[in-house]
């Protein structure tokens, strides 16, 4: 085996980036025999193959490797927390295939590499020092910004997808600094996306100039002082400590412990049996015909697809169904501007012709509430589009007449009363893609759009659990198009919001996601009684639009004045722990960073259980904090408080007054129908389901949320539905007599579980019954039983042990729930939605995730179903009274009603609510509805 050194040249692969590049360029792929989803496996097999073939001559490499990321934690989660915090977790039909993708990289014979604790890009930056040192020549092949740091002599990227080379210009063309200074510029302007948090307001293009202007970021932060710009200096002096953490968060390591040595990466021709075997198993065809003749070795004879139960799980029923429409290919440059009121009627009169209509409704910001409509785009069928420009603009205002709008434009009020006749019109359907958005802002400027078809919905209630449903990702996969990318019309140095950018840039734009709509709603309704989810669609998901844009609509009051009192007050009792935690601590030093609670707490103190990670840095997690507070260690305990109200302070009482909409004076929030794969309702900007319910502070924050004067807040709760629903599902005699008795069903469950009399039991017997009850239904293991009741783990094993002993129908439903997902690839509710489990014959750690999800999912989410038919009905239900939900919150209802109404409202909800089965569903248990009504919603609750 040769050294590595001159002459040689090296390849390293960013393995992460090819999967997720693989698995957005194609539609979803499964392979017949089983309905495994192969998708990402193909591409991912595709671009290597098309990498070695293209890889000749000069820049043929002499070793190669691929590198990829073992798992999502890593060091610097030990340094910061919060590090990739808010990623999401990777679509569910991609999941399977990392193992595969890994096996397909060492079927061609190359060198597959990855080390725990560390990312790809530690890998590969460590390789590429290596090499380059040895006098050797690396070329990276990816285009992942991140890795830009390590462009010199010797090092170079390439992007494969653009087939453009990134040497130092294009580095420089990227930060505005060249490599050399790349990781400074990263630390000032951190990254949303990894959560790496840097300076506060400050950009790439500004941390560019002030690296340009005082040579390093050492010497910036030295002489911020100096900086002349008000903000910009304080921003400096006062994160001076995060910007160093963020420099410490990107610096790419030079120096990971890789196992294999840069001699072993040498080119090998693949194994032919191997390689052609693995392309065979996976059923790619036409690739393993050409890799045959590539090797000069006949292709495998393809085999009979396994049929169903034959040892292989059947295909999902949502991939099969009728065969996708045949439209002619879509033409960006197809579409008409409507300019004035003749074009528009004639626009009219053909969807007046038609029984659909694809509408877009482009605004020039994120909220319906506050944001101006900016155009219409309209679609009637392939190659039928346009869009109705109304309100773009040209920049600052003329001073006389003070007009900024582009000419050519129809007055806002003259289009929509155009428009308004066949938006509204019964017998004509209007399709789009989060329609919920859509009609929002149209009800604010008085046309209610009705009936509605949504292409989001449809995704859903066909492929919960399998990818996303944003309207790109399906116009790939399910249309075989990709859709113009909005970053090409905004963002970077161009427009801010889509009311700037130029119509003639916006209106193929617009009216391409008005065609992709239409022929996404063409090419899955039809999909949806081979699902067997036409009445989910019908009766849980499509009449749950216009419920929720009224709510958001009407938003809910919060009184400032009490949210700014809330925050003096947090901030008081911080500044008051600060005071204490220096105190235990006999010195001062910065709360949040973890580093410095880390040395204060296991250098300087000596409590036990320190352990450092691989920076060397102590962890310093919930956790941690909590058992070294159970052990009657202080300052962890005032630690732990200070970062729960400053939590509270952070997410609530200041983000809260932000939130107020100036126009209504009111909040309001988002809801996301399609967020969670069991169906459950997600609030964002703001969140109001998350905030403490058993807590004061969260208390207080509530009374925060209160009623116009005359009005009172109605709370409307279900009990213990989860607990009633796996009672009914589980066919459990006891739990199900409870329920009918009316009893307490923790205490019952303990009395069962222990033999403890109901009559005088003991709180703390009751509580470690409770968190069984709980807990089982989210399948807790005996060590997170452990963790939460601070008992042994083999304690936490008996209990659960006895539990499923005095209610063997719970494990009898498990067992059978999993048994389901592994035969047919999803779980379904009662009421027939259905959340797919792709993982569920995955192998390792996420098997154990994979089947805790899916016995969750059928009860998580019939629970979810119920509150969606009890709110799909309340409008009826309170309809001439004067009251207006507001607000749902997990099981919980919101309504603000007249003062003299509430009894009569609370009834009519309370009614609506407890048969919201029916007549579908018959539970062996009653469903209760708790109320509570008050001026605040801490009063109601």
């Amino acid at each position: 085996m040769e050294r590595f050194g001159k002459g040689h040249h090296l390849h390293l692969i960013d393995g992460s980036g090819f999967i997720f590049r693989a698995y957005h360029a194609l539609p979803p792929l499964t392979r017949k025999s089983d309905g495994l989803p192969i998708g990402a496996v193909a591409g991912f097999c595709n671009m290597v193959y098309k990498m070695v073939e293209d890889a000749k001559g000069a820049d043929a490499p002499t070793h190669v490797a691929v590198v990829f990321d073992h798992s999502a934690r890593t060091f610097r989660n030990a340094l910061y927390p919060a590090y990739k915090a808010q990623r999401p977790e990777p679509p569910e039909d991609l999941r399977p295939q990392f193992p595969l993708i890994r096996e397909a990289t060492r079927a061609f014979n190359l060198a597959c590499v990855e080390l725990e604790g560390y990312e790809a890009d530690d890998i590969i930056a460590t390789y590429a020092c290596q090499a380059a040192e040895a006098g050797g020549h690396v070329t990276i092949i990816s285009s992942d910004k991140d890795l830009m740091q390590l462009v010199r002599p010797g090092i170079e990227m390439f992007d494969i997808m653009k087939n453009r080379r990134i040497g130092r210009d294009e580095v420089f063309e990227k930060f505005g600094v060249y490599p050399e200074h790349v990781i400074e510029v990263q630390a000032l302007a951190g990254d949303s996306v990894d959560n790496i948090p840097g300076a506060p307001g400050i950009g790439i293009k500004t941390a560019a100039q002030l690296i340009a202007d005082y040579g390093d970021l050492d010497t910036l932060l030295a002489r911020a002082s100096e900086v002349k710009q008000p903000k910009r200096r304080e921003t400096l002096i006062n994160f001076a400590d995060q910007i160093r953490v963020s420099r410490d968060l990107v610096t790419l390591r030079c120096d990971t412990p890789v196992e294999e040595p840069l001699e072993t990466l040498e080119v090998r021709e693949p194994d032919p049996e191997t390689l052609l075997g693995f392309l065979d198993r996976m059923e790619f065809r036409t690739l393993t015909a050409r890799v045959a003749a590539k090797l000069g070795v006949a292709a495998p004879v393809a085999e009979a697809a396994t049929a169903p139960g034959a040892g292989a799980a059947p295909r999902a029923e949502a991939s099969q169904g009728p065969a996708r429409p045949e439209f002619p290919p879509l033409d960006p440059a197809r579409h008409e501007v409507i300019r004035d009121a003749a074009a528009l009627e004639a626009w009219v009169a053909r969807i007046a012709d038609r029984d659909t209509v694809a509408i877009g409704v482009k605004m020039d910001g994120p909220d319906e509430m506050l944001a101006d409509l900016v155009g219409i785009s309209l679609a009637t069928g392939p190659g039928e589009r346009a869009y109705l420009p109304l309100g773009h603009m040209s920049g600052p205002a003329d001073l006389l007449s003070g007009e900024t709008r582009v000419p050519g434009q129809m007055p806002l009020d003259d289009a929509l009363a155009l428009l308004r006749p066949v938006l509204e019109d019964p017998a004509i359907l209007k399709i789009g893609h989060d329609m919920k958005a859509d009609t929002k802002i149209l009800l604010r400027h008085g046309v209610a759009v009705a009936p509605i078809e949504d292409t989001m919905l449809l995704s859903y209630a066909l492929f919960a659990g399998l990818h996303g449903h944003g309207l790109d990702l399906l116009a790939e996969k399910y249309l075989g198009h990709a859709v113009i990318p909005r970053k090409s019309l905004m963002g970077g140095r161009g427009p801010k919001t889509f009311g700037e950018v130029v119509i003639e840039a916006a209106a193929p734009f617009a009216a391409e996601e008005a065609e992709v709509a239409w022929r996404l709603r063409a090419t899955l309704r039809p999909r949806l009684p081979f699902a067997k989810v036409t009445r989910v669609y019908e009766t849980l998901e499509r009449p749950l639009v216009p419920v929720l844009a009224e709510m958001e609509a009407h938003g809910i009051r919060v009184d400032r004045g009490q949210l700014s009192r809330l925050s003096g007050d947090f901030a008081q009792r911080m500044a008051g722990l600060e005071d204490e935690i220096h105190r235990l601590a006999g010195g001062r030093f910065n709360i949040g960073s973890p580093k410095q609670l880390g040395e204060v707490l296991f250098d300087q103190m000596s409590l036990p259980g320190g352990k450092r990670g691989k920076t060397g840095a102590y962890g310093t997690g919930a956790d941690i904090l909590e058992e070294l507070a159970a052990q009657g260690h202080d300052l962890p305990a005032r630690v732990l408080d200070w970062r729960q109200i400053s939590k509270l302070k952070s997410t609530y009482t200041d983000s809260l007054q932000a939130a107020i909409n100036p126009r209504t004076g009111r909040v309001h929030t988002s809801y996301l129908i399609a967020g969670a794969n069991t169906g459950r309702l997600a609030s964002t900007d703001p969140n109001l389901q998350n905030i403490p319910v058993r807590t004061e502070e969260g208390r207080r924050i509530r009374e925060a949320f209160v009623a116009e004067k005359g009005q009172q807040l109605l709370s409307l709760d279900y009990s213990q539905i989860e607990l009633r629903i796996l009672a009914h599902i589980a066919d459990i005699p006891a739990l199900k007599e409870a329920f009918r008795e009316g009893l307490d069903i923790h205490a019952m469950t303990a009395s069962e579980m222990f033999g403890v009399p109901i009559e005088g039991m003991p709180s703390h017997i009751r509580r470690q019954a409770k968190a069984i009850n709980f807990g089982v239904i989210y399948g807790i293991s005996a060590f997170g039983l452990a963790n939460n009741l601070r008992i042994p783990r083999d304690v936490a094993k008996k209990f659960i042990d006895t539990y499923f002993e005095r209610f063997p129908g719970i494990r009898e439903y498990m067992d059978a729930t999993v048994a389901f997902a592994k035969a047919n690839g999803h779980v379904e509710t009662l009421f027939g939605r259905r959340i797919h489990t792709p993982e569920i014959n995955a192998k390792g750690p996420h098997a154990g995730f994979a089947q805790r999800a899916a016995i969750n999912a059928p009860i998580q989410g019939t629970a979810a179903d119920i509150i969606r038919r009890a709110m799909i009905r309340v409008p009826a239900a309170i309809a001439g009274l004067p009251a207006k939900m507001l607000l749902t919150v997990h099981d919980e209802l919101l309504f603000e009603v007249e003062a003299g109404a509430v009894e009569e409202t609370a009834a009519a909800v309370r009614a609506v609510m407890e048969a919201a089965t029916m007549p579908v569903l018959a539970l062996d248990v009653p469903l209760v509805v708790e109320a509570g009504s008050g001026a605040n919603w801490a009063a109601a609750h």
